[in-house]
């Protein structure tokens, strides 16, 4: 009862507000103040009003929303945890996997022999890369530098 007579007196005072705004001319602000002014008449008489006042005064709404509270709250907490041990439900459900296929290669058709002694082709195809990496990095650090160069020259320095 209290909470429609204040809607009633706030639609009431805006629409005051409202025909002194159209008294002086200004009619796209009158019309925008009379609509904002309508929205609380416009929920009691729907019923609106009446139901938000029910819910505020009963106990078991109110526990409601803190069972809801303590729900979101335990979510939130495993979320954390889970972030800080590094792990993601992919990385377990990948780990799983792992762990039934681990003598299977990703793209091997055969089961792998595990770690060799340095006797396979693999091993005798890590040595010649070894060399290029070190020639790639020199020649990546002279790009850097020509780069630095091409920038100081187009400043003027």
């Amino acid at each position: 009862m209290l909470a429609e007579t204040i809607c009633s007196a706030v639609s009431a005072a805006g629409l005051g507000i409202a025909a002194v705004a159209a008294y002086r001319k200004r009619f796209l602000t009158a019309t925008r103040i009379a609509a904002y002014s309508l929205v609380p008449i416009g929920l009691v008489l729907t019923g609106v009003v009446e139901w938000v006042a029910g819910i505020a005064f009963h106990p078991s709404v109110w526990l409601g929303f803190g069972v809801l509270g303590l729900s979101w709250l335990l979510f939130m907490t495993t979320r954390a945890i889970e972030r800080r041990s590094g792990t993601t439900r992919a990385e377990r459900k990948a780990a799983r996997a792992a762990g039934r296929n681990e003598a299977l290669a990703p793209g091997a058709s055969a089961p792998s022999l595990g770690a060799g002694g340095g006797a396979g082709p693999a091993a005798t195809a890590a040595k010649p890369q070894s060399k290029p990496k070190k020639k790639q990095e020199a020649a990546a650090s002279g790009d850097d530098f020509s780069d630095i160069e091409a920038i100081l020259k187009k400043h003027g320095i």
